[in-house]
């Protein structure tokens, strides 16, 4: 037999090999700097890979702060207004100076991305628990806006939907810490004794909407906006995403939102609650105003201690000066934002850790609950229930609009 010694007839000759090898190694210097770290900016192995969900207000705040972050890499977002897609997609691509930010209509596109680490939310209140358990399971960290729940049901299910799957989940309140620090102090140097009386002013519940229905603008998906609350029809003053609380925004209606109650009592009594350093308990007994002898809204906790949804932000102590206390501090750099980020990286649990983000939801919704049954309750802050109490059980939790369940 004889066996073939020929050659294969494809050749490379000495001009080609020598025109390829030059580019290949002409090819790293058209890499830029900051892609490689050397301007001063993580290379991407290090960088947090994040996408936003929700993009309007507060929203549009919260990526502007993640996308100033040299230590991220902004590559994804999702809202169900186009024109929202759109301007948000012109702001991350402006920044990294390409076109490669991918938008979504369906938040579960996004999250089923491998390369997305973190997410951030701001969608509307009653998609909060919705989405962030989904992205729980689907391995992201999470850093929710507050309320982070639109009832207490939900806030459990988020705070043992993080713990399940190992997951660093913040709650999104910066004023926490920013706003309330003077009484913080005064409170953690000993100064004022033992808290004895807490004062937080802010808005009261939600209404039932009954806003008549008009044509969806082009461009909205409102059956998606709705996603687990109840079929409505469209109404500009149901979707807006302004802050007031008059009748023209989501966070007026009682589907969407438990109103200035939650919407600003997260800052005020999660600020208080820290400056009494009850960031995760609850109380045991809440009383409405009876136009007699209580004047406000009142909790009453297992210490004796009281807290006052009134006229003002403060904390009254006995007077008897206790030992100080060094008080908590933000991890990493950039307040809340960097904190979160800091804690993606290390796995510890941040600041607003959605336990005591939960815990300060909760009273919100216990309050809201006490007006609506106008009625004295009894609050079991371990097993989160009212003990035998029916009625007022039905309102740790709402019903879901298919398919969206937690």
């Amino acid at each position: 037999m004889k066996i073939s010694t020929q050659r294969s007839t494809t050749t490379i000759n000495r001009r080609q090999f020598l025109k390829a090898s030059a580019a290949a190694v002409a090819l790293p210097y058209f890499i830029p700097a900051s892609a490689m770290g050397k301007d001063g900016r993580p290379p991407p192995s290090e960088r947090i890979v994040m996408g936003g969900i929700g993009i309007g207000n507060q929203g549009g705040g919260d990526q502007g702060a993640f996308l100033g972050r040299d230590d991220v890499q902004y590559v994804a977002m999702c809202d169900v207004k186009k024109n929202v897609r759109e301007r948000a997609k012109d702001r991350i691509d402006s920044r990294y100076g390409n076109k490669d930010c991918q938008t979504y209509n369906d938040f579960r596109e996004l999250l089923a991305r491998p390369d997305i680490d973190a997410v951030h939310i701001a969608t509307p209140d009653h998609w909060h628990a919705v989405i962030a358990t989904a992205a729980c399971r689907a391995g992201k960290d999470v850093y929710c806006q507050k309320p982070e729940s639109l009832t207490i049901h939900e806030g459990r299910a988020m705070v043992a939907t993080a713990r399940r799957f190992n997951r660093v989940f913040s709650g999104g309140s910066q004023r926490v810490m920013g706003d309330y620090m003077g009484t913080v102090r005064k409170c953690w140097s000993g100064e004022i004794g033992t808290p004895k009386e807490v004062f937080v002013n802010c808005g009261g519940p939600s209404q039932p909407c009954y806003l008549p229905g008009e044509p969806v603008p082009e461009g909205i998906d409102w059956d998606m906006w709705l996603g687990p609350a109840p079929l409505a029809p469209y109404h500009p003053y149901r979707i807006s995403g302004s802050f007031n609380i008059n009748g023209t925004s989501w966070r007026s209606w009682r589907d969407y939102s438990g109103g200035g109650m939650t919407d600003w009592g997260a800052h005020h009594f999660g600020g208080m609650m820290f400056a009494v350093n009850k960031m995760e308990e609850g109380p045991v007994e809440i009383l409405p105003p009876d136009g007699k002898d209580r004047k406000f809204l009142t909790y009453r906790f297992a210490d004796g201690m009281l807290l006052y949804h009134g006229e003002k932000v403060d904390v009254v102590g006995d007077g008897k000066p206790v030992a100080p206390r060094e008080i908590p501090k933000y991890k990493g750099s950039g307040g809340i934002y960097g904190d979160f980020i800091e804690c993606v990286r290390t796995r510890e649990r941040p600041f607003r850790d959605i336990e005591r983000a939960h815990r300060t939801a909760s009273i919100c919704h216990l309050g809201n609950i006490c007006y609506l049954l106008n009625r004295p309750l009894k609050w079991d802050p371990v097993k989160e229930e009212f003990p035998g109490d029916e009625q007022a059980n039905r309102l740790l939790d709402r019903a879901r609009r298919e398919p969206w369940t937690i």
